[in-house]
C-alpha cells in the first residue's frame, strides 16, 4: 500500500511521530511518501520504499504570508497522482487536514478518489483549533476526514467538547522504539554534562510558555540547594532567553547547561536521574515517554493526557499545575534515595514497554485497511 504522509518536519513530538511511523511502516509492505515544507528531522535515510517530496512555497509580493495550504494542495495532488498514492495519512488537522481536503476535491474532479487519515495531536485542537479565527476550519476538517485518531482520550474528550463532531475518534497513543533502547550504546560524554558526583535533571522542549520552563528551572533551583546536581535544558523557543536570566538572577547558570535542538538527545536522556515536565498543556507527553524508555523517572503535572503515560509512583509522580514546591521535595526525596530512585527507573521503563512501537504500529495499520483497495 502507498500512503503519503503529511507533518511537520521540526522536532516537535507530532512531526517525531509521524516520521517514526513512515520510517516503521517502509520496512514492511508499505511504500511512504512524506510530503513537507522540508525534510523531517529524524527521517535520515531515504531508500526505495521511503520518499520525501519538498512543497516549495513561492515568495511572491502580493502576499503578505505565503499560502502554504495552497502550495501544499498543488503538491500533494501532484504526487498523489505520480506514485499512485493510495492514502493521505495526515498529522494536525490545521493546515494539513485542511489541505487534504482540498486535494481530496481536486481529485475527485479527475475520478480519483483518495481517503484522509488524520491524527490529532493536540496543538492544533487546545491552542489553534479553538481560536475563533480557526475553530470553523478545524471542525470542517475533521468532520470531512475518512477516519480520525488521537494521541490521548483526553484530547479526544476536548476535542468532542470543544468542536461539534460526529467523526467517531479512535485514540491510538503515541509510541517509542523500545529496540532503540535495547542496541543503544552510550557513546557521549557524561563528563560534558556533568560530574560523577552529580545527579543530572533533565528538560526537554519548544520553549513555549505553555512548557512553563521558567518552572523547571525554579524546581531545579530548589533541588539544586540540598542534591548536588546539573540541569540540561534541551530545545530552542520563545522562552530560552527568560530562562537563562532567571538563572542568572538565582546565581545557577553554570550549573544550568541550554543545549538547543539537538538529535543526541537520547544520549543526554540515558545519562539523566530525573525528567521534569510541569507543563501548562500536553496533549500525551512524548517527551516523558522517551525519557521513560531510558529509565528516567518523571515529574510532571497532572494536565492532559499526562495521567495516562506517566504512572503515579510507578513512572514519576503527577502535580497540580505550578506545584513547585512539591514537585521540589518528591524530587529530592527520590534523589537523595538511591533505591527509591533505582526503582522509579525500572518502573519507568517497565511503563514505556507499554507504548513500543511494535504494539502501536498494528492499531494504524487496522485503520489503513478499511481503505486498502
Amino acid at each position: 500500500m502507498k500512503i503519503g504522509i503529511v507533518c511537520y518536519p521540526t522536532f516537535g513530538g507530532s512531526g517525531v511521530v509521524a516520521t517514526e511511523l513512515g520510517l516503521q511502516l517502509s520496512k514492511s509492505k508499505y511504500e511512504v511518501h512524506f510530503i513537507t515544507y522540508k525534510q523531517p528531522v529524524r527521517l535520515e535515510i531515504i531508500n526505495s520504499s521511503l520518499f520525501f517530496h519538498e512543497v516549495n512555497v513561492p515568495d511572491y509580493p502580493l502576499f503578505h504570508y505565503q499560502p502554504y495550504e495552497l502550495a501544499l494542495s498543488s503538491k500533494l495532488v501532484d504526487t498523489v497522482k505520480k506514485y499512485n498514492i493510495e492514502l493521505l495519512h495526515v498529522h494536525y488537522a490545521i493546515p494539513h487536514a485542511y489541505a487534504a481536503y482540498m486535494t481530496k476535491q481536486i481529485l475527485q474532479s479527475e475520478n480519483v478518489n483518495i481517503p484522509i487519515v488524520t491524527t490529532l495531536h493536540g496543538t492544533d485542537i487546545t491552542l489553534v483549533g479553538k481560536h475563533p479565527f480557526y475553530k470553523p476550519a478545524v471542525k470542517f476538517s475533521i468532520n470531512n476526514s475518512d477516519f480520525v485518531t488521537s494521541v490521548s482520550e483526553d484530547l479526544k474528550n476536548e476535542t468532542k467538547k470543544l468542536f461539534n463532531i460526529h467523526k467517531e475518534i479512535k485514540v491510538i497513543p503515541n509510541f517509542v522504539d523500545i529496540s532503540k533502547y535495547l542496541d543503544y550504546k552510550q557513546d557521549f560524554d557524561r563528563e560534558f554534562i556533568a560530574g560523577r558526583d552529580e545527579k543530572i535533571i533533565s528538560h526537554v522542549s519548544n520553549f513555549r510558555k505553555v512548557k512553563r520552563t521558567l518552572d523547571v528551572i525554579d524546581i531545579f533551583n530548589n533541588i539544586q540547594k540540598q542534591v548536588k546536581s546539573k540541569l540540561i535544558m534541551v530545545g530552542d523557543g520563545p522562552d530560552r532567553l527568560k530562562c537563562m536570566k532567571r538563572c542568572k538572577e538565582l546565581g545557577i547558570i553554570e550549573k544550568v547547561k541550554f543545549l538547543g535542538n539537538s538529535n543526541q538527545v537520547y544520549d543526554i536522556l540515558s545519562y539523566s536521574d530525573l525528567f521534569l515536565l510541569p507543563s501548562e498543556i500536553e496533549s500525551f507527553g512524548l517527551s516523558a515517554l522517551e525519557a521513560m524508555m531510558l529509565k528516567v523517572p518523571i515529574i510532571s503535572t497532572n494536565v492532559g493526557g499526562l495521567p495516562e503515560v506517566n504512572m503515579e509512583g510507578v513512572s514519576g509522580f503527577l502535580f497540580d499545575l505550578g506545584d513547585i514546591q512539591k514537585m521540589s521535595l518528591k524530587s529530592i526525596e527520590i534523589l537523595k534515595d538511591d533505591i527509591l530512585l533505582k526503582k522509579m527507573k525500572e518502573g519507568a521503563y517497565n511503563t514505556a514497554k507499554k507504548y513500543d512501537i511494535k504494539k502501536i504500529i498494528p492499531q494504524y495499520e487496522e485503520v489503513y485497511k478499511l481503505f486498502s483497495k
